[in-house]
């Protein structure tokens, strides 16, 4: 008995499940795909620092010139002690003509400003110090899970307007929503970081060799794309 009750509210599960599925794909309905993006500007820029001592008959020390750059990068401002990072601690060996070695310390370090502007004046601020090898490491925007959710709505309401200009020339009404699904590509964020990065490495190398003026309004960085893409069906009257 108790195994006939069984079976019998499996198969009931089952029928229900599968009249479920036979209502939606029988009732008429429409299904539009809808994309929202936009450019936002990198508030969180990270740099390379590499300081390295220098090779000449009155070498200046890893050591001083760390202390130098400490220094100068508190005149302009910097929190040295909340975004500079210090990555590494090496040691490179060169060989002279007397077949000697001498050893050549050197100091990365990673240093996060907030705009474009503090870039540039960071790199000018160096510069004046003999602190010449700095690269961009990334670039990223600290709102962007909320900008992410914006462009997810505002997808899902051009899937509603899309939805209803193609419902309009066969006088059928657009109802609620069916389904939706998010299909924004969780990669998209992760490809568009590394061109970032190479599109602005680019800009910044090209503009320390062509030997411009070091100032703060002509560091730019290539905006951050975000976009998400929504498939959403609705019920058609």
């Amino acid at each position: 008995m108790i195994k006939q009750t069984l079976f019998f509210t499996i198969a009931l599960y089952t029928f229900n499940l599968q009249a479920q599925s036979k209502n939606f794909i029988d009732q008429p309905y429409i299904e539009t795909l809808a994309r929202a993006d936009t450019l936002v500007s990198p508030d969180r820029i990270f740099l390379n620092i590499i300081v390295k001592e220098k090779d000449s008959k009155g070498k200046i020390s890893v050591e001083e010139l760390e202390k130098n750059m400490y220094e100068k990068l508190k005149s302009i401002g910097i929190d040295t002690k909340k975004d500079l990072l210090l990555n590494n601690l090496s040691s490179n060996y060169r060989k002279y003509f007397l077949k000697s070695q001498d050893i050549q310390k050197s100091k990365s370090y990673t240093l996060m400003v907030t705009s474009a502007q503090s870039a540039g004046e960071v790199i000018a601020a160096l510069e004046d110090i003999e602190i010449s090898n700095v690269s961009l490491e990334s670039t990223a925007y600290s709102k962007s899970d909320q900008m992410a959710l914006f462009l997810k709505s505002k997808a899902v309401a051009k899937a509603r307007i899309q939805a209803l200009a193609l419902a309009k020339p066969l006088n059928q009404k657009v109802s609620n929503a069916i389904l939706i699904s998010d299909l924004t590509d969780a990669k998209y964020s992760s490809r568009n970081m590394m061109a970032r990065k190479q599109l602005a490495s680019k800009e910044l190398l090209s503009r320390e060799s062509k030997g411009e003026d070091s100032e703060a309004d002509e560091v730019e960085f290539v905006k951050i794309k975000l976009a998400s893409v929504v498939n959403v069906t609705f019920r058609l009257e």
